[in-house]
C-alpha cells in the first residue's frame, strides 16, 4: 500500500505522528507545524483511501489502518514515535497502543471514542453518498466540525475544509466509514500501558465529553483536556493544541522544554557531559542557559533550526569563538544543516567578518569533519 506523507523537521529530534480524521488529510495538522518543529520532526501521512494516498478495495477495518502505521514507520526506519490521531486517527491510536505499544513514546487520541455510532448509523451515512455524494453530507459535517464563532471567523479556512471533503473519493471515505463503525475497543482499552492524553472539544456532538471521561477513567495513565471548540480543535485552536501536546510530550516548565531542545542539537553526550561538570559556582549558568537560550529563543517558531544553526555559525565567526563555533559545527548536523552549507557560511563571513576570522573558521570546521570522519 503506497502511503503519501511528509516528514518535516531536524533529524536528531523525536518524531511526533499525525493521523487525519475521517474526510480530511494530512493537511488538517499544517497549522500547528510551525510551534512543533522546535521540539519534533513532525510526520504527517493521508490515511489510505484519503488525500493522496492509495486507495484499495473496501471495506477496510481499523487493523488494516493502524498496520499502514507500522508498515510507513517500518519503510522510514522509525522505531518509535509519539502518535496523535483524530476521530477516525483516535480510533488508529487506540489499535496502535492495544496492539503495538512498543512502537509510541506516548499517545494523544483527539475527539474520538472506543465505539464511534452504530453499524446501522454508518451505513446509512455510506448509502447516503453513494446516493448523493459527499456534497449531501457537507454542510452537516462542517458545522459538526466547527463552532458557530469560528465558521463567522475564519469562513476562508472553513472554505479550505470544505474543499478537502468534497474532494473525497467516495470508495475511500465508505471504506473508512466501515472501518469505523465495526471498530469497538470498549474492555480493550484498559489495556493500553502508555501514558495517554485525551482531547475532546466542549461543542462536540460526535465524540463528547462524558464519552471522553469514560475513556480516561479506562486508560490507567490517561490525562483528560477540553477544548472549547467542536471536533476539529487542531483547527480551531492550533496554538493552543499544539501547546498542549508540547506540554504532554516534552512538560511545561521552560527549562525542560529547553532540555529537549539542547539535547535534540547538541547530542545528548554533550548535555551529559555539561550536567556531570556542574558544581556550585556554574550550576545557576548552566541552567541560565537552558532555561534562556535553549527554552526562550530556540524554541521560538520563528525560524527553523537549520536557519539558527547557521545563524549562529555566521556570529560566533567574528567573534572568533573557536571552542563554541566547533561545538556548533558539529551541532548543525543534528539539525540538517550540510557540509556544503557550512562552507558557504565561512566564505560569507570573509566579506563581512574579514578573512583572519574566516580563515580560523575554515580550519576549525575541518577539525570537526575529521573528528566525525567526514569526507569534504
Amino acid at each position: 500500500m503506497k502511503t503519501n506523507y511528509k516528514l518535516q523537521g531536524t533529524p536528531n529530534s523525536p518524531v511526533l505522528m499525525f493521523s487525519n480524521s475521517l474526510g480530511a488529510d494530512l493537511t488538517m495538522w499544517d497549522e500547528l507545524v510551525p510551534y512543533l518543529l522546535p521540539y519534533f520532526r513532525v510526520l504527517q501521512y493521508d490515511t489510505r483511501g484519503h488525500g493522496q494516498s492509495e486507495l484499495t478495495d473496501g471495506p477496510y477495518t481499523i487493523e488494516m489502518l493502524g498496520q499502514d502505521v507500522i508498515d510507513l514507520l517500518d519503510d522510514l526506519n522509525i522505531e518509535k514515535v509519539s502518535f496523535c490521531g483524530l476521530s477516525m486517527g483516535g480510533l488508529i491510536g487506540q489499535w496502535l497502543g492495544i496492539n503495538h505499544p512498543e512502537r509510541l513514546h506516548k499517545l494523544i487520541i483527539s475527539n474520538t471514542n472506543s465505539k464511534i455510532g452504530t453499524v446501522e448509523g454508518w451505513n446509512d451515512r455510506i448509502k447516503t453518498i453513494n446516493e448523493q455524494g459527499m456534497q449531501a453530507i457537507v454542510d452537516a459535517t462542517m458545522d459538526k466540525w466547527f463552532t458557530e464563532s469560528y465558521h463567522l471567523t475564519h469562513p476562508s479556512r472553513v472554505a479550505e475544509m470544505t474543499n478537502i471533503f468534497l474532494a473525497n473519493r467516495t470508495a475511500g471515505y465508505n471504506a473508512c466509514c466501515a472501518a469505523i463503525g465495526t471498530a469497538d475497543f470498549r474492555g480493550d482499552i484498559k489495556n493500553i500501558p502508555l501514558e495517554t492524553l485525551i482531547i475532546t472539544g466542549d461543542e462536540d456532538a460526535v465524540t463528547n465529553v462524558a464519552q471522553a471521561k469514560v475513556m480516561q477513567k479506562e486508560i490507567k495513565n490517561a490525562k483528560l483536556k477540553v477544548f472549547h471548540a467542536r471536533h476539529l480543535p487542531s483547527t480551531e485552536l492550533p496554538s493552543y493544541y499544539a501547546e498542549t501536546l508540547i506540554n504532554f510530550i516534552v512538560g511545561e516548565d521552560t527549562f525542560d522544554r529547553g532540555m529537549h531542545v539542547r539535547r535534540t542539537v547538541l547530542g545528548n553526550a554533550h548535555v551529559d557531559k555539561a550536567n556531570g561538570n556542574k558544581n556550585e559556582f556554574n550550576s545557576d549558568f548552566q541552567e541560565f542557559i537552558s532555561h534562556y537560550a535553549w527554552g526562550e529563543i530556540w524554541t521560538r517558531p520563528g525560524l527553523p533550526k537549520h536557519s539558527r544553526s547557521l545563524i549562529t555559525l555566521a556570529m560566533l565567526i567574528p567573534l572568533n569563538k573557536k571552542a563554541e563555533f566547533k561545538m556548533h559545527v558539529k551541532a548543525a548536523f543534528n539539525n540538517g544543516v550540510t557540509i556544503d552549507e557550512i562552507k558557504e557560511v565561512i566564505m560569507q563571513s570573509g566579506i563581512y567578518c574579514g578573512l583572519p576570522a574566516a580563515n580560523d573558521a575554515m580550519h576549525s570546521a575541518e577539525e570537526v569533519f575529521e573528528n566525525l570522519g567526514l569526507e569534504y
